[in-house]
C-alpha cells in the first residue's frame, strides 16, 4: 500500500470559521441518463471529454483528501454509474486504508446490473434518488426515467447486501408533495432511510418557477405527523440531514433544508466537480482549479495537498440561496455534483 513520509500526521483541512472538513463529494461525470426537472434543463450541453478529470486523476484526488483527514468520500454525478470503468475508481478508493466510508449517490437506473460489483468494490452505502412512486409522474419528473427499472435496482442492492439504503426525494409543490406519506411508507416497509430535500436553486431549468414549487421541510414534516410520530434524534451520517425516528421502525426520516433550516454552521463538506473545480460551498462560486494542478504537476501529490489546504481559506460562511431571484449560481446540479 502506498505510504508517503511527507503526509501530514494530523488532519489539516480547517476553514476560517473553525469547521473541520472530513467529507468530500467527487463528481465523476456531468452526464446522466435521466433529465430531472430540478437538476438540469431539457436540452443540456455536456462538457467535452478533455475537460473531464480522468479516473486516474480522480483517484489521485481521493488519495490526497484522505491523507488530509477526509474520512468519507461520496461519488456523485450526473449519474456516476454511466461513467465507463467507474468500478476501477471505486476499487481504488475503496482500498484506501484511512477512508472510513466510500458511499455513492445514484438514480438507481444501473443498480440492477452493478449492485454486486459495487459491494465488492468497497462501497459501504448507497443513496438512491426516488421522487415518485407513480410511473407516469416519475417519468414526468425525470423526463425519461423508468420507475420499474429503479425499483428493480433497489431490490438488487438489497440482495447484494447493502443494508442501509437511503432514498432521496426532492419535493415540489403540486408535482409530488402529495406523495410525502407514500414515500415514507415505502421506505419504512423496505427498511430504508429517506431524506426529503428542498429544491436547491442551481442553474436555469425552465420547467417550473422554483418559488412557486417550493415545499418546505416544515410542511413535509406536518404532512408526515398526520400519520406518524416523529421523534428527533441526534444521529447523523456526516451530511446535512436532520433525522427523526418513528417508533416501531428501524428506518430514519431525514430533512435536508437549505432554505428553511440553514445547515451551513456545521458544514464539514467540499465538492469536486467533474471538471476538477474544488467547490467550497454548494451555493457559492468560491472554487479552486485542481485540474490545473493535476495536469501541470502530474504525480506531485504534495503540491496537490497544499492547493487543497490553501483552498480552505476561501470557504465561505454559507450560501445565499434566494428562491425569489434569478439563479446566482448558473451551473446546474449535474455539473455541480449531486
Amino acid at each position: 500500500m502506498y505510504s508517503d513520509p511527507a503526509v501530514p500526521t494530523a488532519p489539516r483541512l480547517l476553514d476560517r470559521f473553525g469547521r473541520h472538513v472530513t467529507y468530500v463529494r467527487l463528481s465523476v461525470t456531468d452526464r446522466c441518463d435521466f433529465r430531472c426537472v430540478y437538476c438540469m434543463s431539457e436540452d443540456m450541453i455536456f462538457l467535452p471529454r478533455a475537460q473531464i478529470l480522468t479516473l486516474e486523476e480522480i483517484a489521485e484526488l481521493g488519495r490526497a483528501f484522505v491523507e488530509l483527514g477526509v474520512r468519507k468520500i461520496r461519488i456523485t454525478g450526473g449519474e456516476p454509474l454511466v461513467r465507463k470503468n467507474v468500478l476501477w475508481l471505486l476499487q481504488e478508493l475503496g482500498g484506501l486504508p484511512d477512508l472510513r466510508e466510500l458511499v455513492l449517490t445514484t438514480n438507481g437506473s444501473q443498480l440492477e446490473k452493478l449492485a454486486p460489483a459495487l459491494k465488492d468494490a468497497g462501497v459501504k452505502r448507497i443513496n438512491i434518488s426516488l421522487d415518485s412512486l407513480q410511473a407516469e409522474r416519475f417519468r414526468r419528473i425525470t423526463r425519461v426515467g423508468d420507475l420499474d427499472k429503479v425499483l428493480r435496482g433497489i431490490r438488487a442492492a438489497q440482495t447484494a447486501g447493502f443494508g442501509r439504503l437511503k432514498l432521496n426525494a426532492v419535493i415540489l409543490k403540486n408535482r409530488n408533495h402529495d406523495e410525502v406519506v407514500d414515500l415514507a411508507r415505502f421506505a419504512l416497509a423496505n427498511g430504508m432511510d429517506i431524506s426529503y430535500i428542498e429544491e436547491m436553486p442551481l442553474g436555469t431549468i425552465g420547467d417550473h418557477d422554483r418559488a412557486e414549487a417550493y415545499y418546505s421541510s416544515n410542511q413535509i414534516r406536518a404532512d408526515l405527523e398526520q400519520h406518524f410520530t416523529l421523534l428527533p434524534t441526534a444521529e447523523t451520517t456526516g451530511g446535512p440531514s436532520r433525522y427523526y425516528r418513528i417508533p416501531g421502525y428501524g428506518s430514519r426520516i431525514g430533512f435536508i433544508s437549505p432554505h428553511s433550516h440553514n445547515f451551513c454552521g456545521t458544514c464539514n463538506r467540499v465538492r469536486v466537480t467533474a471538471e476538477g473545480r474544488l467547490l467550497l460551498c454548494l451555493g457559492q462560486e468560491h472554487s479552486v482549479d485542481l485540474r490545473q494542478v493535476l495536469r501541470a504537476h502530474p504525480g506531485d501529490r504534495e503540491r496537490l495537498r497544499q492547493a487543497i489546504i490553501r483552498a480552505m481559506e476561501i470557504k465561505p460562511q454559507g450560501h445565499d440561496f434566494n428562491l425569489q431571484a434569478q439563479p446566482v449560481i448558473l451551473r446546474h446540479m449535474n455539473l455541480t455534483g449531486g
